[in-house]
């Protein structure tokens, strides 16, 4: 059975891909994922915070005064493992360990110099780079082409600086997400990764303090991703992966239908290790062998808005059948 895709040019031998997370630490790690079935692996985020934290550090010693070390403070402390120079040595030995494509990853919310550190990490070897925007409203008086324009220009300083592919990782809370889609092409981006998480802080009501509160994925998290990518494929030209909510064969099997390219299992991998890929890869080949087909490009796209026979399903026809449903 050919799995064979194709992701922001690299031909693929299958659509599994390990997403950003703590799953590469090490060159050990990478090589365990690839023998696993890996059809490429993205490292971890290096967040906009982590360089300008470094850079105000370099420029407060350059300086020699203990004055603007105090405004280091205003950085939050990430307690990050890895700096950004350890970052970058981390894609030379992954690159140097593996043979598939690695993918090294920016998170940021905000124009400005530190969307350079990407030519940094091409020089490192990355074969590509996942710019993960992660960006949170709070201004009443910004609107939302504000937010949108912003995101735009991340994308073009980005793709100003590198020659790699560059995928964009977005969450889904835009207004017009196939407008914005159809900006970030122009804009030079080579592919999109639908969604990025918000992780929802709770409330401690005895401490009175705002908590962090991470919830790992499960397949009803794949449903939002399906409507977008089916809307977005053969409309847009770009690369498309699926990322949360990815847990089983089934699960990669919508994702292409709906029209991704690849998926990204992440909370699959931190429960069941790297052994889960196999496991995946040998139930699709098995499920596509049983419905004849021929290849899993084939299937893909099949339910998107361009090719499903029934393009009202994707919409508000889909909204008022759940109500009518419901009420039966």
């Amino acid at each position: 059975m050919d799995l064979s895709t194709t992701f922001l040019g690299f031909e693929l031998k299958n659509p599994i891909v390990p997403g950003a997370s703590p799953l590469i630490e090490s060159a050990d790690d990478a090589r365990r994922l690839e023998d696993a079935g890996a059809a490429a692996l993205v490292l971890h985020s290096l967040f906009e915070e982590e360089i300008l934290r470094e850079v105000g550090a370099q420029l407060a010693a350059e300086a020699h005064t203990e004055s603007f070390a105090e405004a280091l403070t205003y950085f939050p402390d990430l307690h990050s493992h890895l700096g950004p120079g350890q970052y970058l040595e981390l894609v030379q030995q992954v690159k140097a360990a593996v043979g598939i494509p690695v993918i090294a990853s920016l998170n940021g919310s905000t124009p400005g110099g530190w969307t350079r550190y990407a030519k940094k990490i091409e020089e490192a070897g990355a074969d590509a780079l996942e710019l993960n925007i992660f960006f949170l409203a709070t201004d009443p008086s910004e609107t939302g082409q504000q937010v949108e324009d912003r995101t735009v220009d991340i994308v073009r300083e980005v793709k100003s600086t590198v020659t790699i592919p560059v995928a964009v990782k977005l969450s889904p809370f835009y207004s017009s997400f196939v407008n914005l889609a159809a900006r970030l092409k122009d804009a030079g981006a080579d592919g999109l990764v639908l969604f990025n998480r918000f992780y929802q802080p709770d409330i401690d009501i005895e401490e009175l303090a705002v908590t962090p509160n991470l919830r790992l994925s499960t397949s009803d998290d794949l449903r939002l991703r399906l409507r977008q990518l089916a809307l977005l494929a053969g409309r847009v030209d770009l690369s498309l992966a699926a990322t949360g909510g990815v847990h089983s064969a089934v699960d990669v099997i919508k994702a292409v239908m709906a029209g991704a390219d690849v998926t990204q299992i992440v909370s699959a991998l931190l429960i069941h290790g790297a052994e889960h890929i196999a496991r995946t890869l040998q139930a699709l080949e098995f499920w596509l062998e049983e419905h004849e087909y021929e290849s899993l490009r084939q299937m893909r796209g099949s339910m998107s808005l361009a090719r499903t026979p029934d393009p009202a399903a994707l919409g508000r026809a889909n909204y008022m059948q759940v109500l009518e449903d419901w009420r039966h």
